[in-house]
Order: structure tokens, then sequence, then C-alpha cells
């Protein structure tokens, strides 16, 4: 792939997360919710990333840090990979700090995935094969949006379809071959940048 062409991808999957941050800002604020002073942080959470646009832009973020914090990092997946297939293989959802926190920030915030973006407030979702699918916030918009009538909605639809739209730039013909991503950000980290110059 031209270097080029991966980096007009990165470049509009900049303006996509620009528009996330936009309609989630707009969303939070109409119902209220703010990370501020919460006693549950939603870095535990166990989420699943399925793009190879956002895996390679996460490395291009990682490739910036010096390789004393980048194999930091590296260390801290390593344990986060170990417990969490411990705990799946006991029947339990992981809730594991996720390896690039630093004291409750971010250490690849510019690059991080778009489920880190979007999750918090309530949001819908609209499948290619019609199935809807409905997400109620975290626990603390949950809380807010309890009593409330007509509560705020985030369409995550056409934000997704637009991720989509990207992947399918960057990996033109090979997305109907390549293999299908379902990893956890610290299997992201581990593994390494994505090989899209696999035939």
């Amino acid at each position: 792939m031209k270097k080029s062409t991966r980096q007009a991808v990165f470049r509009k999957l900049d303006s996509l997360y620009e528009r996330m941050a936009s309609v989630y800002a707009d969303t939070s604020a109409r119902i209220g919710l703010s990370c501020e002073n919460c006693e549950e942080n939603c870095c535990t959470s166990y989420f699943q990333h399925h793009t190879y646009v956002e895996w390679l832009y996460l490395w291009q973020g990682l490739n910036k840090l010096t390789e004393e914090k980048r194999n930091e990092y590296v260390r801290r997946a390593e344990d986060y990979v170990r417990g969490a297939r411990a705990m799946l293989a006991n029947g339990v959802r992981p809730k594991i700090m996720c390896p690039l926190n630093d004291d409750g920030l971010c250490g690849a915030y510019k690059h991080r995935l778009m489920i880190c973006r979007m999750h918090g407030v309530v949001n819908t979702l609209l499948q290619p094969n019609g199935k809807q699918h409905a997400f109620p916030g975290c626990f603390k918009c949950q809380a807010l949006t309890e009593n409330m009538e007509n509560v705020p909605v985030l369409d995550r639809t056409p934000l997704y379809r637009d991720l989509v739209g990207l992947e399918m730039a960057l990996l033109g013909n090979k997305i109907k071959t390549m293999p299908k991503v379902d990893l956890t950000l610290a299997e992201m980290i581990l593994m390494g940048p994505p090989d899209l110059n696999k035939k």
C-alpha cells in the first residue's frame, strides 16, 4: 500500500474522530454527563475492536513514543492479556485497567479507538441487516437518564458507516481475504502493527 494512501486515510480518520468528539460532547452535555469525579473508570471495561484502520492508527501513535514508554505498555499488555484470558476461562467478564492508562490519562489519547471515544452516553447502532442495537450508557449515564423524558440518544450508525468506508479504502480488495479483527487493545499492542502486505 502506498504511504500516501495510508496518510490520506489517516487524515480522514482524524476528521471522523473530530466528528465523534463533537456529537459525543453534544449528547453528554444534554444528558448532564461528565467523567469528572466518577468513582468507576470505563478504562477497565472489556472492549474488543474490529478494524485494521484503527489498529494501524493506534500503532502510529505508539511509534511516536519513546522506546522505553512503548515497552512499558507492551509489558502491561502482556499482564492484561494473561489476566483477561484467565478470567474468561472462569466465565468472568474481565474488568482490568487498560494498559495505556497512566494515572487516569490515556497514553495514546490522540490515537485512542472509536469505542474508547463513544462509550458512556446512550447510543444506538443500526446494522446492515436491519437489526437495531441499543446501549443504555455507563452506570452514571443510566442514573442520570432514569427519570428523564426524551433522553438524548447518539446514533452511532453514520459514524460506523464512515469508519467501514475508511477500512475499505485502506484494505482495498484485501478486505475480502484478510482475517476478521476481533481483538482487545492489549492484544493489538502485543501483536504489533498489522501486516497489510500479506497476499
